[in-house]
């Protein structure tokens, strides 16, 4: 009989660390599925603002440029940019160059992002990706020239995160290049996305911003343009995507689903404030492209 109650007990104690495991395998999973359905809320949202981006530039500069009307890019003016130089052909066409190949960065890159796109459609995914780095380059030289050359004011701390940004795109498009060549597809797709947020990081900069205005006004914290927040963000506008990207990939290797669920939830509070930061964005540039006064 105590043999009989051995053998209940060991079989039941099995069957409760069987449970124990089961459990903890169904948390994992379903961290995991929170994972990745954080991951698609913040792709839809940046696909959203990035398209609606690229009309922007389409109807503003692009426009402009086939109806020889790129005066009015100094609409800009009552931000304290005139971006168009009377006689500078060369730093207007550079400027052009910039903003174009911004506009088309917007609109092919998130294709690249997707799985089923690189899986079903290769071929097309070779060619996007092809014009993709040549247009990333070019914003990046682009940029340079923009900004070492063009203008002749002092440089501030926003050309030098610039110049940081350029250069990390640089970078990021060689190992993009190097690791398909080489045919390590894990490591191409990490530098892919680094690429895509570096390369966007002037986006990012211009949603953080109103991000920070809407948000702040909202909570009664009366934010203006003097304020800390604006030199950090020269620099964070690149780097907390990094890191985001860095804590996700992150995330998705380790088995803990805490650190499954802790990454879900802060890149589902910073898409939150990107979509803040988007819908803030989104009035102010329907009011550049208006004929109306640019306003808030």
């Amino acid at each position: 009989m105590d043999k009989t109650l051995n053998t209940t007990s060991g079989s039941e104690a099995i069957q409760e660390a069987s449970a124990t495991t089961s459990n903890k395998g169904i948390s994992a999973r379903t961290a995991g599925k929170t994972l990745s359905y954080t991951a698609i809320f913040w792709f839809i949202s940046v696909l959203l603002g990035q398209w609606f981006f690229f009309y922007y530039i389409v109807k503003f500069y692009g426009f402009s440029v086939i109806n020889d009307n790129m005066e009015i890019w100094n609409r800009w003016e009552v931000m304290g940019a005139t971006p168009y130089h009377v006689g500078d052909f060369a730093g207007n066409l550079a400027f052009a160059a910039h903003t174009i190949g911004a506009g088309i960065v917007a609109f092919g890159g998130v294709f690249q992002l997707i799985p089923k796109m690189r899986n079903r459609f290769p071929t097309f995914h070779k060619i996007n990706g092809y014009v993709y780095l040549l247009t990333v380059i070019l914003l990046a030289f682009s940029g340079y020239y923009l900004v070492w050359f063009r203008d002749a004011s002092p440089i501030e701390l926003g050309d030098i995160g610039t110049s940081i940004n350029g250069s990390l795109i640089l970078l990021f498009s060689y190992l993009t290049v190097r690791s398909a060549i080489k045919k390590d597809i894990a490591s191409h797709r990490k530098w892919a996305i680094y690429l895509f947020l570096v390369s966007n990081a002037q986006w990012f900069l211009r949603v953080g911003v109103f991000s920070y205005l809407v948000t702040g006004t909202t909570l009664n914290l009366n934010p203006a343009f003097g304020d800390p927040f604006f030199p950090m963000w020269t620099f964070g506008c690149f780097l907390i995507p990094l890191l985001t990207a860095k804590l996700y990939f992150y995330a998705q290797q380790n088995r803990n689903a805490q650190v499954k669920l802790a990454t879900s939830v802060t890149l589902c509070v910073l898409t939150l404030l990107m979509l803040i930061g988007i819908m803030g964005y989104t009035p102010f540039l329907l009011s550049v492209m208006s004929e109306d006064p640019i306003s808030f």
